[in-house]
């Protein structure tokens, strides 16, 4: 096992993985901007090193930097996290070129699964069934021709993409010729890489995706799906583990499909493979993330199973051949954002005057990167901290993220708090039936009439 990993990450993620590498006995070593140098990762860490300025492309996406501190520092490996460079094949291979070991998979299998569309011809070639769609698109005239052929709805994706970005809902030719230079400038502003597809719409879906493991011997390890319905334009919000709507059958189904891709793609430690689910319950695949999720929590709380040591032990090459779990119980995340739901959820910025996060108790879990007085920077994701909750059934789950959100008390900085409390109280998302549109399409709309009477009755 190693002895010293720098942590290439900031924010919640890093002060993660830095707990973990503690109780191995690792010796971690942060990283951090001019902007974060009295974060909670900076001083939690055994070590730090200062590798730029506050804005990311300056520090945290400056891969020769990044690097260099990983040597300086003695570190025999690199864990990324997730955003930043979690998933970028050159800097993997500027890693271990180094003769450091990279916490993640190949760089040639990031650049397969990051490569959406190379990835869907990947899964084609495998036999996994892939929503119906184009092959990759560099102009607006071969975009309209190929969505004649699909057919409209459709999704205009990057290509390069994930995160929400450079993706456009299109219900005629109109919209597609108006969107697709804006979309396409969205894509190699965000991923160096202007390259499209276009996807049919699937309306009502569910995105189930499913965390897998892969270790150097070949052994897979796939672990209960999380439910991920619940987003803002692309942008997960509340995530959930065992689908509530899924049978036995249907997950054993799921986790197959998982553990085909895994080995079909040779993959290596840990990656979600993120499907969407229709009406009749059938999959298809949308993308692999080769990195670590922002919801693998609820994973670990229906498992026991620690991923990130797994991530460890599988880069320095120890056997993990762990057998399919069933869920234990059923365990939901919140994320919690410095954002104005408002005002079209502008991020918020300043300092946070008040941080009370919840009192504990049996199955409620915090993940944080900030501690009372900091401050939340202009420069990086609004993300304050990650609520989970784990109940022997989903209406104690439920119940106890109730409780959690309600005692939950940040000054300083507007959040998403309310919006998410009234959010699990609705019908739909305690019946577990949220599709992919319902925040949007349904309670979006509702709240922000709710809220604007309110604000008229308070000012009469």
């Amino acid at each position: 096992m190693f002895k010293k990993v720098l942590v290439a990450n900031r924010g919640e993620i890093a002060v993660r993985i830095i707990q973990t590498l503690r109780e191995m006995g690792i010796t971690s070593v942060a990283v951090f901007s001019n902007a974060d140098r009295h974060s909670l990762h900076v001083s939690l860490a055994d070590e730090a090193i200062c590798i730029g300025g506050p804005r990311a492309t300056d520090s945290y996406l400056n891969m020769r930097n990044v690097v260099s501190a990983a040597i300086l520092s003695g570190a025999e490996a690199v864990h990324p996290g997730f955003g930043f460079l979690s998933e970028n094949a050159e800097f993997a291979k500027l890693v271990t070129d180094a003769g450091l070991a990279f916490i993640g998979p190949k760089p040639t299998a990031i650049e397969q699964m990051g490569d959406k569309a190379v990835a869907r011809q990947t899964m084609i070639d495998l036999g996994v069934p892939v929503i119906p769609g184009s092959r990759p698109l560099q102009d607006v005239d071969t975009a309209l021709a190929a969505a004649q052929a699909i057919g409209y709805p459709l999704m205009l994706k990057a290509s390069a993409g994930g995160g929400g970005k450079g993706i456009r809902k299109l219900t005629d030719d109109d919209a597609l010729t108006a969107e697709f230079a804006g979309a396409q400038a969205e894509a190699q502003a965000a991923f160096g890489d202007p390259t499209m597809y276009l996807e049919k719409v699937i309306v009502p879906a569910k995105h189930v995706e499913v965390q897998v493991l892969r270790d150097q011997q070949g052994h897979v390890s796939v672990f209960p799906e999380r439910d991920c319905s619940l987003q803002r334009h692309s942008q997960k919000m509340i995530e959930e583990s065992p689908c509530p709507v899924l049978t036995s059958a249907e997950r054993a189904k799921l986790l197959h499909l998982a553990e085909t891709i895994a080995n079909g793609v040779d993959y290596l430690n840990a990656g979600t493979i993120e499907f969407l689910m229709d009406k009749q319950h059938h999959f298809y695949f949308m993308e692999m993330n080769t990195r670590i999720q922002v919801e693998h929590p609820i994973t670990e709380m229906v498992t026991g199973v620690d991923l990130v040591r797994a991530q460890l032990q599988i880069a320095a090459g120890e056997d993990v051949e762990l057998t399919t779990p069933e869920p234990s119980g059923v365990a939901i995340e919140c994320r919690l954002n410095a954002e104005d739901p408002d005002h079209q959820f502008m991020p918020d910025v300043g300092t946070l005057n008040q941080l009370r996060f919840p009192t504990g108790g049996l199955g409620l879990r915090v993940d944080t990167g900030v501690a009372p007085g900091d401050k939340i920077s202009p420069y990086y994701d609004a993300m304050i901290a990650k609520i989970i909750v784990h109940g022997q059934t989903r209406q104690e789950a439920l119940a106890k993220m109730h409780r959690a959100l309600t005692e939950l008390d940040v000054q300083g900085v507007k959040t998403n708090r309310d919006f998410a409390l009234a959010l699990f109280q609705t019908p739909v998302v305690l019946a577990g039936k949220a599709d992919t549109a319902y925040l949007n399409r349904d309670f979006l709309p509702q709240w922000q009439d709710e809220r604007k009477d309110a604000a008229c009755s308070n000012h009469n």
